[in-house]
């Protein structure tokens, strides 16, 4: 059957074949293409060959184990990935979402309760990927550089600038900034900022927007980031590109 872009594919990834059938049977039920792999290396032959857009990835697996691929995985892709395992440990959970994956869930599980969490994770894959392709375009009508205030931004480098002083930023930080420079002096709304954001991972809300613009405060000028109260945050300032 060939991948036509309608229908969103899963791999399953477990040694389990009683597992693996009943996921597959079911998530095909559900409109799903199912692609399945008994181990790491399995895996990896799916992914050579097919287009994959989420991987249910069982942490105990012979050879390599899922944590280990699940960080592998996210170095080498945006996939969507979801941890299985049959340990019910906070941990591990973490160790899970530190590798890389973007989701947790342990066995038994409800299988109901498993497609929510997969049709969720697709939907905020898909709204990444429609804010990037926005920042893209956005990219692509404007010079690299922008200056505001006594700041130079340079986006193909990811580099913002103060006289010779160089400021480091995380990623998270340079998307927002990003976002405020291409609309300056524009009320934007945590959920657009959240939606400029390349973090999937369902802990990014509104508090997490306000935490990376607290830090872009301190690191450059506080009066430069505007709260308006009910709305979101406002650019107070001019740029030139």
């Amino acid at each position: 059957m060939a991948h036509t872009g309608l229908t969103n594919t899963v791999l399953v990834v477990d040694d389990e074949a009683v597992i693996r059938a009943r996921l597959k049977g079911y998530f095909e039920r559900e409109g799903y293409r199912v692609l399945e792999a008994g181990d790491g290396e399995q895996m990896w032959q799916q992914f050579t060959n097919q287009h994959i857009d989420l991987v249910m990835l069982d942490i105990n697996l012979p050879g390599t184990d899922g944590l280990s691929l699940a960080r592998e995985l996210r170095s080498r892709s945006d996939v969507g990935i979801i941890l299985v395992t049959g340990r019910d440990e906070t941990i591990d959970k973490i160790v899970g979402l530190e590798m890389g994956a973007d989701d947790y869930v342990t066995k038994p599980f409800e299988l109901r309760e498993l497609l929510v969490r997969v049709k969720n994770l697709l939907w905020r894959i898909s709204l990444v990927k429609k804010a990037q392709q926005e920042v893209v375009e956005q990219f692509e009508q404007c010079d690299d550089i922008i200056a505001f205030d006594k700041y130079i931004l340079e986006l193909n480098s990811r580099k913002l600038s103060r006289g010779d002083e160089v400021i480091k930023l995380t990623k998270a930080e340079f998307e927002l900034l990003t976002a405020f420079a291409l609309h300056p002096q524009q009320v934007l709304s945590r959920e657009r900022l959240m939606q400029q954001t390349s973090h999937r991972n369902e802990d990014v809300n509104d508090r997490t927007i306000d935490v990376i613009i607290r830090r872009l405060r301190n690191k450059l000028q506080a009066d430069l980031f505007v709260t308006v109260h009910g709305e979101g945050y406002l650019f107070a300032t001019k740029v030139k590109d």
